[in-house]
């Protein structure tokens, strides 16, 4: 009398048990999907990125912690690093590379990962022309406007004078990745100036010295000519201590030089600093 509806019980638990072990079963096979794609994406951005990887086609499929990396590149130690960046990511446990070495490999010209690299670049470049003449005593008062395209750094608005905006294209041309600087500063003494939105100090302040310190070693670090890792910096009431051993008196007069600009400082000890 009951065998028809038990069995119609039976049958339809078993149907649900089915349906949510597939269920489960679907959803962990998406979250794997969804962890393939990011391992997938963070690998093929790091490509991006580097200027040793980034004029190359290279391709990247993830599945289940096993990177494939297909392509071409020049050298051997590309194809390596590539190898090293993959597995530099979490969650990948595997590398397989088919990467090919082709001495004379060139990549097409309208590499998406390439445009993505440069287009970093010169945001990274942008950001660094900016905070330095904001930093400066001698610019961060002027209203000036950076951009970058393809490495050329391009500065509009106004200067209170002609030393102002040559400091400004100095400034702009010993920053790492500028190739060149379209100086369109318009030189207005006689009309003030807007500043510039920072979080540093305003000008008349006493600015402490930790924040100079800072954005001294912030410049060497933004500087293509000075390596701000093999000189010390310490300051005390304004006055900047520079030691350490740089590769020539240019390198070390440009240090100073740069020291001296930062607002705030008020000298530069430098017998310290070597060469």
């Amino acid at each position: 009398m009951y065998t028809q509806p038990r069995n119609l019980m039976l049958a339809t638990g078993i149907a649900l048990a089915l349906s949510t072990i597939g269920g489960s079963v679907a959803a962990g096979a998406t979250s794997q999907e969804v962890i393939d794609a990011r391992q997938e994406a963070q690998i093929w951005t790091t490509y991006a990125l580097s200027p040793y990887l980034r004029a190359n086609d290279l391709k990247v499929a993830v599945h289940d912690g096993k990177a494939t990396l297909t392509g071409k590149v020049e050298e051997d130690v590309n194809k390596d690093l590539a190898k090293q960046i993959a597995l530099g990511v979490d969650g990948v446990k595997e590398v397989d590379n088919q990467i090919l070495i082709q001495s004379d490999y060139k990549a097409a010209a309208n590499s998406s990962a390439r445009a993505y690299g440069e287009a970093m670049d010169d945001a990274s470049t942008t950001a660094a022309v900016r905070s330095k003449l904001q930093w400066s005593k001698y610019t961060s008062a002027m209203s000036t406007g950076v951009s970058t395209k393809a490495g050329k750094v391009t500065l509009k608005g106004s200067a209170e004078s002609q030393a102002a905006k040559d400091f400004a294209r100095s400034l702009a041309m010993n920053t790492p990745g500028v190739k060149s600087v379209d100086n369109q500063l318009v030189v207005d003494g006689a009309k003030p100036v807007v500043a510039q939105t920072s979080k540093a100090p305003s000008a008349g302040t006493e600015i402490a010295d930790s924040w100079i310190t800072t954005k001294v070693k912030s410049t060497y670090g933004y500087s293509s000519n000075v390596n701000g890792s093999d000189i010390g910096v310490s300051t005390d009431g304004g006055i900047v201590t520079l030691t350490g051993k740089v590769d020539s008196g240019a390198e070390r007069a440009l240090a100073i030089e740069l020291a001296q600009n930062v607002r705030g400082v008020k000298s530069v000890q430098s017998k310290a600093l070597t060469f």
